[in-house]
């Protein structure tokens, strides 16, 4: 059933339910996504669990009219929907940018549980600030964002064996957007130190990463205090894309050893 959250600053936030039971399970895509990435997810799970997809402000079929783009603000788009739905317990799943969020919006949601994070904060201690995002990423944006999405992001995106058609997908969705958009919607994952808000997160927090660069587990674990990580091999970012099935699998694992 599709439906929508009001947000903090009264942006309409889509969502999607299906199924029934605890937990709920709600997944929040990356940069640029949307709730059909997680397509396949529903349909395995959804006579397991209570499934909520969802389109951040900016993305997919919410709003986008938002001024004020800010991590605080995403996490809010993410509490409306928690807010919405009748749930006693609930997961969240974020991935890429969305894990920073998910984080954040955690420690306003008393019903999520645990989180789990999909390929990001790898090294909560490595930290890009806003000056080097302009200087590597927002520059190549604005300067040529087509060149950008199709030559320059494929080096840290895509593995060697993720799929053409994933791949194919993924950049003509990014190029649906104008270049100041596109920064303006990540722009927020490079304003705030979530170190700070990792040491406030008490629930479990499990990781399902790609082997494409490494996590540092105990980087990870000085500011969550529960944390692991499984690796999913020869993959890029996209786990859920390029490998569902296998990631449909350890994400089963992991949810049922949470509960």
């Amino acid at each position: 059933m599709e439906k929508y959250a009001v947000s903090s600053d009264g942006q309409k936030i889509y969502y999607h339910e299906s199924g029934s039971g605890n937990p709920s399970i709600i997944f929040i895509h990356g940069w640029l996504g949307n709730s059909e990435w997680w397509k396949d997810q529903l349909d395995y799970f959804k006579d397991q669990y209570h499934m909520v997809i969802m389109d951040l402000a900016g993305h997919g079929k919410s709003d986008t009219s938002r001024q004020d783009w800010t991590s605080t603000r995403y996490a809010d788009d993410i509490k409306a929907v928690a807010d919405s739905i009748s749930s006693s317990e609930i997961i969240l799943v974020g991935h890429s940018m969305s894990g920073a969020y998910v984080l954040e919006a955690a420690l306003k949601i008393p019903k999520v549980k645990s989180l789990i994070l999909v390929d990001t904060l790898k090294d909560l201690d490595e930290y890009f600030s806003e000056e080097q995002a302009e200087q590597f990423l927002f520059t190549h944006y604005r300067s040529d964002f087509k060149n950008a999405v199709e030559n320059i992001l494929p080096q840290y995106l895509f593995a060697e064996k993720t799929p053409v058609a994933v791949k194919e997908r993924l950049q003509s969705e990014f190029l649906q957007n104008e270049p100041e958009t596109a920064i303006s919607l990540l722009l927020p994952l490079y304003k705030t130190d979530f170190r700070d808000i990792a040491k406030q997160v008490k629930i479990p927090v499990r990781a399902i990463n790609s082997d494409n660069s490494p996590t540092h587990l105990e980087n990870n674990r000085k500011y969550l205090k529960n944390y692991d990580c499984i690796d999913i091999t020869g993959t890029g970012h996209y786990l859920m894309l390029e490998k569902p099935e296998e990631f449909n699998r350890i994400l089963d694992k992991v949810i049922k050893e949470l509960q």
